[in-house]
C-alpha cells in the first residue's frame, strides 16, 4: 500500500481531504461531543480561560462557516469560542456561537463541548478535550500534570495532525479485500414509534467487562453488539428479520494516522439472523468478531478512502442501514486526569441510519453507555438492561434525558 519516497500524491488532493462542511437540516443536524462530570463543580472564568489558551494550539477547531461556490467550508474565525453556564444547546454558525462551528457549556459539575461532526469525530476531539481539561484543572486545583501526551499552546502542530492522512499511501490503485452485501430488510426498533429523542447514561466496570471478554472471545464493541442484539429478539421474540449492528471504524487510524482530528468514519455490519442461537455468546461472539475483523481492513479502508477522494457521496441520513449501530472511540485515556472525573460520554445527533445508537468510552476503570434512541420508550434499553444482568455485568443507571445537541443554521 506504501508509494515509494519519490512519490506524492496530485494537489487536487487537498480538495479531498480538507474538511468540507454537510449543511444540515432541522431533522439532522449531523453536530456531536464530549459530555463529562467533574469531581468539583465548574469554575467558568478558569474554563473560558482554558478554552482561550488552546485556541492557538487547535486553530482547525476556531472556524466559521463560509459558502464558496456550492460548499459550505471552513474558515477562520478569530472570536472567542462560547462558554456558556447552561445545558441548553444554540445554533453554531450564530451570533449565540459567535459564528463557531462548536461550543462548550456547563452546569454544577458537568460541562461539554460539542462541535460539528464533519470537521471531527470522537477521537478527533479526545485531544482537544484532554488538553483544556489539562490546563482547566492544573489551575482549578493547583496541581501539576506531565504534559506529555497532551498538545498544549506553544507546541508545534505536526504534519501528521493538519496534513493529508493518507499521503504517503496509494490511494488511487485501491482495491477492497472483502465487501460485505447489506441486508435490507431487517430488524425495525423504532418503526412508528414517538419522536422524543432519549439518552440513557450508564457505567460499568472496567475489569468486569474485559474479563467477560477475555472469557467470550470479544471487544467491548463486539459484546455489546451481542447483547444489543439479544435484547432485540427479548424485545420482540416474533421477529424473523436478521439484527443488523453498525459497528464504527477509524478508517484514517487502520490506516496508520492516529493524530489526525479529520472525520474518516466507515462502518462494519455484523448480522445477527433469525436462527443464530444467541444464547451460545461465545460462539456469536466469535461469529461477530470474524465479521468485523474480515471488514477492519486496511485495504477495505484504503478502498473507502478511494470513493471519498473520487467525491462519491456517503450514504444518505434518510436510508436506514441498520437496526442497532456501536462506536468505540478506544485507545484515548486522560492520563492523571482521571481522578477528576466521575463521568465521560460521546453523544452523537440522531439519524435515519440506525433506530439505536450506543456510544462506548472509558475512563477511571470504568465504561460509560450512551444509549441514544430517537424514542421516548424505555421499552428496548430495559430488554438491554436485562441482557446485562443475565451476562453477570453489573451496571449504575446514571441518568436518562432528553437527547439535546447543538445545531447548525
Amino acid at each position: 500500500m506504501k508509494k515509494s519516497s519519490t512519490e506524492r500524491p496530485e494537489k487536487s488532493m487537498r480538495e479531498f481531504y480538507e474538511p468540507v462542511l454537510n449543511l444540515a437540516d432541522p431533522e439532522h443536524h449531523s453536530t456531536m461531543g464530549a459530555f463529562l462530570t467533574l469531581k468539583d463543580p465548574v469554575d467558568g472564568e478558569i474554563l473560558r480561560s482554558a478554552v482561550e489558551a488552546v485556541r492557538t494550539r487547535f486553530p482547525y477547531f476556531c472556524v466559521r462557516a463560509s459558502i464558496r461556490g456550492k460548499d459550505a467550508v471552513p474558515v477562520p474565525n478569530d472570536l472567542p469560542m462560547t462558554v456558556r453556564n447552561t445545558w441548553d444547546p444554540i445554533s453554531f454558525n450564530t451570533e449565540a456561537a459567535n459564528f463557531h462551528l462548536a461550543a462548550w457549556k456547563y452546569k454544577g459539575r458537568r460541562l461539554a463541548f460539542e462541535i460539528s461532526h464533519s470537521l471531527a469525530d470522537g477521537t478527533g476531539i479526545l485531544p482537544y478535550v484532554q488538553s483544556v481539561l489539562c490546563l482547566y484543572l492544573s489551575k482549578a486545583t493547583g496541581s501539576f500534570f506531565d504534559p506529555a501526551g497532551f498538545r498544549l499552546p506553544g507546541q508545534p502542530i505536526p504534519e501528521s495532525e493538519t496534513g493529508n492522512p493518507f499521503r504517503d499511501l496509494d490511494v488511487d490503485h485501491a482495491a477492497p479485500l472483502y465487501q460485505k452485501k447489506p441486508i435490507p430488510d431487517f430488524f425495525r426498533l423504532a418503526c412508528g414509534a414517538d419522536r422524543g429523542k432519549t439518552v440513557f447514561c450508564l457505567k460499568l466496570r472496567e475489569s468486569q467487562v474485559m474479563q467477560y471478554c477475555r472469557e467470550f472471545d470479544g471487544t467491548p464493541n463486539v459484546i455489546v453488539s451481542v447483547l444489543l442484539a439479544k435484547a432485540a429478539r427479548r424485545f420482540d421474540p416474533s421477529c424473523e428479520k436478521a439484527v443488523t449492528a453498525m459497528v464504527c471504524i477509524d478508517h484514517k487510524a487502520l490506516l496508520g494516522n492516529h493524530d489526525n482530528y479529520r472525520c474518516f468514519v466507515g462502518s462494519a455490519f455484523l448480522d445477527f439472523p433469525r436462527d443464530r442461537d444467541l444464547d451460545n455468546v461465545q460462539k456469536a461472539c466469535t461469529i461477530a468478531r470474524g465479521q468485523l475483523m474480515l471488514q477492519a481492513q486496511p485495504e477495505n479502508s484504503l478502498w473507502a478512502i478511494r470513493q471519498m477522494k473520487q467525491g462519491l457521496p456517503p450514504p444518505s441520513p434518510d436510508i436506514p442501514q441498520a437496526s442497532i449501530c456501536v462506536s468505540y472511540p478506544g485507545g484515548r485515556s486522560f492520563g492523571p486526569l482521571a481522578p477528576w472525573i466521575d463521568e465521560f460520554y460521546i453523544m452523537t445527533s440522531l439519524s435515519k441510519i440506525t433506530d439505536v445508537l450506543c456510544e462506548i468510552t472509558c475512563v477511571g476503570r470504568s465504561f460509560f453507555l450512551a444509549f441514544m434512541q430517537p424514542f421516548s420508550s424505555p421499552d428496548y434499553f430495559r430488554c438491554f438492561l436485562e441482557e446485562l444482568a443475565s451476562a453477570g455485568i453489573q451496571y449504575d443507571l446514571l441518568r436518562s434525558e432528553p437527547l439535546r445537541l447543538c445545531n447548525i443554521r
